[in-house]
């Protein structure tokens, strides 16, 4: 199979990953082998191929938010070639923790992780745990649905987090592929949206999705918030966003990978304010999601790319001012 590999941590101007022949995956007992249709490109996967977030092995396919059809299946694997199926960051876990065992499987310490631990869907074909493949609804193609398995279902575990009511007022503090597809969400529930990104074609994205409010990442909305999610991987944007919350609202820190978070006066914390880290997600987070997404229905905005520029998408990535997720199309 063709499969764009990463062998080193370089910057994306370099061309970090190589495009392969590797041999086709084997299902092993309880797994799945995937014909991938498509795979989304993150920011995760950024930070992988340029070493900001250093790699647990080398070399690996980077890729995890993965749509394909069911080409081989293992023993137990409960799934029938031609199923529809999707992979995303959570590739397994030890099932046997405390964390696994109260429903907080995104806390095992010995969590796997697709394109981190695990080859993921940069290729032709993927093997995968069985039982951490989704369901994949019907009223999204491939390629629509491919960003739905990361920054879609992340965003929904932030809002979550935040502890964001239906009606309130919330705060979303960068506005990309993730943050487009939160807001869908939160419109859903009734909240009003405060959008705050330096890019004023985000600004402009986001009135056009319903937001309530718009500005810049060091302007106060017009009314203290509820909560708030930060999706930019700048620690001073969590201090903005910790400054615009009531006075106990929380703020959600969407991001694996953060520079550092600024000194600031602990009476932005006062009042029973809460900051909270959004580390992955469960299972159920991504068939609740999933579920959700179909009711709304939410839309995708989606840039293709082929396999074979894989290189370029990253740049892309790199580049910033999206019109929406990137995706390889296989």
């Amino acid at each position: 199979m063709r499969a764009q590999v990463l062998e080193r941590p370089v910057p994306v101007d370099r061309r970090p990953l190589q495009l392969r022949d590797r041999p086709d995956p084997e299902a092993a007992d309880g797994e799945l082998v995937l014909r991938v249709a498509a795979c989304g490109v993150c920011r995760t996967d950024l930070q992988l191929a340029t070493g900001d977030l250093a790699p647990r092995r080398l070399p690996v396919i980077l890729g995890h938010q993965v749509v394909g059809r069911v080409e081989r299946v293992g023993a137990a694997a409960g799934w029938q070639v031609g199923n529809r199926a999707g992979m995303a960051w959570l590739a397994g876990v030890c099932g046997e923790c405390g964390h696994c065992l109260a429903g907080r499987e995104n806390l095992c310490a010995a969590a796997q992780f697709t394109g981190w631990d695990r080859d993921g869907g940069y290729a032709e074909r993927i093997a995968v745990r069985a039982d951490f493949a989704l369901r994949i609804p019907e009223g999204f193609d491939d390629v629509a649905a491919a960003p739905l398995l990361c920054g879609g279902v992340i965003g929904y575990r932030s809002l979550k987090i935040s502890g964001i009511q239906p009606g309130g007022r919330l705060g979303l503090y960068g506005f990309g592929a993730s943050a487009t597809l939160a807001i869908q969400v939160a419109r859903h529930w009734g909240c009003e949206v405060y959008v705050a990104t330096r890019s004023r074609q985000q600004q402009q994205r986001a009135l056009e999705m319903g937001a309530t409010w718009v500005g810049g990442i060091e302007e106060l909305p017009p009314r203290p918030l509820d909560a708030a999610v930060t999706f930019a991987p700048v620690g001073e944007v969590v201090v903005a966003a910790l400054r615009a919350v009531e006075r106990g609202g929380t703020v959600a820190i969407n991001a694996i990978h953060l520079d550092r978070i600024p000194e600031f006066p602990y009476e932005l914390l006062w009042w029973e304010r809460t900051l909270r880290s959004v580390a992955n997600f469960t299972r159920q987070d991504a068939q609740e999601f999933l579920s959700l997404a179909a009711a709304i229905p939410v839309i995708t905005a989606v840039e293709a790319y082929p396999l074979a520029e894989a290189n370029e998408a990253l740049a892309r990535l790199s580049a910033g001012e999206l019109s929406g997720a990137l995706v390889l199309t296989l």
